[in-house]
């Protein structure tokens, strides 16, 4: 039997991400519904000219986190999903895919139901840090959605916001 999940970070030094590899992991013959979300480096942000992105993450924290907002979309989203994630690390030009997720379902209202709240959910709560490099030589490390301060998070029905995770771990088990 074929996992129902994948997730996993694409060392950019040595490979690309390919959105048809999460097309092809989330098909099925009974889906009738895949949607696909692919990110890629833009070349201005904020009125500045984006020469490229650097990512930072330590993969076993990453991957974790991974397996635990997929988990939460399924229970959220329907069992018979499949869902799919990949996001780059490392150095990335513009126009370069830094990060897919894909889900198949039955039928699409799950499919994009789905998609995108497994996105915004990493989005928001992966410990991954963005670094931009600009035209004129400087660098910024992003501030970066998982960082985002409360009440700043776009709500995504089905998915806990940072704010809501972090006042539910405060009030214990």
């Amino acid at each position: 039997m074929q996992r129902q999940d994948t997730w996993k970070i694409v060392e950019r030094e040595r490979d690309a991400i390919d959105p048809a590899e999460g097309i092809g992991f989330v098909s099925d013959p009974g889906f009738g519904g895949i949607d696909v979300f692919i990110g890629k480096v833009r070349d201005l942000n904020q009125g500045r000219a984006v020469l490229g992105i650097s990512y930072d993450l330590f993969d076993p924290l990453v991957l974790a986190e991974f397996e635990r907002l997929v988990a939460e979309v399924r229970a959220a989203h329907g069992p018979l999903l499949k869902l799919y994630v990949a996001h780059a690390k490392g150095r990335l030009a513009v126009g370069d895919v830094a990060v897919v997720v894909a889900a198949g379902s039955p039928h699409r209202d799950e499919a994009f139901k789905a998609c995108r709240a497994l996105i915004e959910a990493v989005k928001h709560r992966s410990p991954i840090w963005k670094q931009e490099h600009y035209e004129g030589g400087d660098s910024v490390w992003s501030e970066g959605c998982s960082l985002c301060e409360p009440g700043h998070e776009p709500a995504t029905p089905g998915v806990p916001t940072v704010a809501a995770a972090a006042a539910a771990a405060a009030r214990g088990p």
